[in-house]
């Protein structure tokens, strides 16, 4: 018979036990040291080139539409650095080997065909394409040529993301039952910049990072994706800044739920439950996380290292060069991207139409969601 502890959700104490390690910190290359070029040199360029330095790669080119952008950034990260504005003039270069692509989807697509096409190693921005047909045809030019295309996902190595993704790989959770997300905090800052013209920036660009975490815990589509997205009280701004998932999958199911017009209590929080064991990450934003795992054993508490800006960017940069240097495909690689875009889109679909949408049926980006 259930006793009061049981209606109270109440549990005993768990005692503390060793945190296992696990192999969360970026990835990087042995010995491989190849010159990049970064085209684009806007705001997420300075992550790039700050996580690169202290990395240790060669940043050879800084190519941009505008000269004094692409200067500017060499002179505070790479001073020994070309500062160049002819793209084909960067790929004619025998030198060098990856080029790493930072402006938005639909400029990206013509140059990655182009770097491809050119037999370079690629490194795409997120949100990778808008349709999936896009992704595919990307996907099989880059194995024609023999080189490797990847994606910057770069939460994907955000320490307590990380952790708890080698912990479920790891089995120490048993199968996987759950996954919710739940991110409060103030993204206000969009107003009046080119982001407040992206309809769907809380589900689709900021959201993709943690469709990208569900589908990488996963390894598959879900069967059905639910969404909402809500204008908040008193916002001026013109996207929704309220947004929400539900993804079903056999046997286990995903929550995301984003509150972007929070100007209090910020609160980041990651619950991922197994038949033998939970994860818990909680911190006021995503760069303060502290991660438990929980098993019959007890709880273990790991000490993470780093922070997400700019681990992220080192990781995904790192997993493309040790990919090139063991001859595989990267873990983030661009055709196994396209499932965490495919429930991405089935999302903001979803939001759209009020129905529940598979994501192997939606093809592509809703039209003005970007």
């Amino acid at each position: 018979m259930a006793d009061r502890d049981d209606y109270a959700l109440k549990s005993a104490p768990a005692r503390q036990v060793r945190a296992p390690d696990l192999p969360y910190r970026p990835p990087m290359p042995r010995t491989y040291r190849p010159k990049i070029a970064l085209v684009g040199a806007g705001g997420i360029s300075f992550a790039h080139l700050d996580a690169y330095r202290a990395a240790g790669f060669d940043v050879a080119v800084i190519c941009s539409r505008d000269l004094g952008k692409a200067r500017a950034r060499a002179a505070e990260f790479y001073p020994e650095a070309e500062a160049a504005t002819d793209y084909a003039g960067v790929l004619s270069r025998q030198d060098i080997e990856v080029i790493d692509l930072t402006p938005h989807a639909e400029e990206r697509v013509p140059l990655m065909l182009a770097a491809l096409s050119a037999g370079k190693h690629v490194l795409s921005q997120k949100p990778f394409v808008t349709d999936i047909a896009t992704g595919e045809r990307l996907a099989d030019l880059a194995e024609t040529k023999g080189v490797k295309l990847a994606v910057n996902q770069n939460g994907r190595w955000a320490p307590h993301l990380s952790w708890m993704r080698h912990a479920v790989r790891a089995g120490l959770i048993g199968e996987l039952l759950s996954v919710h997300v739940s991110i409060h905090w103030d993204h206000r800052w969009i107003g009046g910049t080119p982001f407040e013209d992206i309809h769907d920036i809380v589900l689709y660009d900021f959201g993709i990072h943690w469709f990208d975490f569900v589908t990488s815990l996963t390894g598959r589509l879900a069967d059905a994706v639910q969404a909402q997205t809500v204008r908040a009280v008193g916002q001026v701004m013109r996207p929704p800044m309220l947004a929400s998932a539900l993804m079903r999958f056999p046997g286990a199911q995903a929550s995301l739920i984003f509150d972007a017009h929070t100007p209090y209590g910020a609160s980041d929080t990651t619950y991922v439950a197994g038949t033998k064991g939970s994860l818990i990450s909680r911190g006021p934003n995503l760069g303060e996380q502290a991660v438990e795992l929980h098993t019959a054993a007890g709880v273990a508490r790991p000490r993470l290292k780093g922070q997400w800006f700019n681990d992220g960017f080192a990781g995904a940069m790192g997993e493309l060069l040790l990919a090139i240097e063991e001859d595989r495909e990267p873990e983030n690689g661009a055709r196994a991207n396209l499932m965490s875009l495919a429930n991405c889109f089935a999302a903001v679909a979803a939001a759209r139409s009020g129905q529940a949408m598979s994501p192997g049926a939606v093809r592509r980006l809703p039209e003005g969601a970007q």
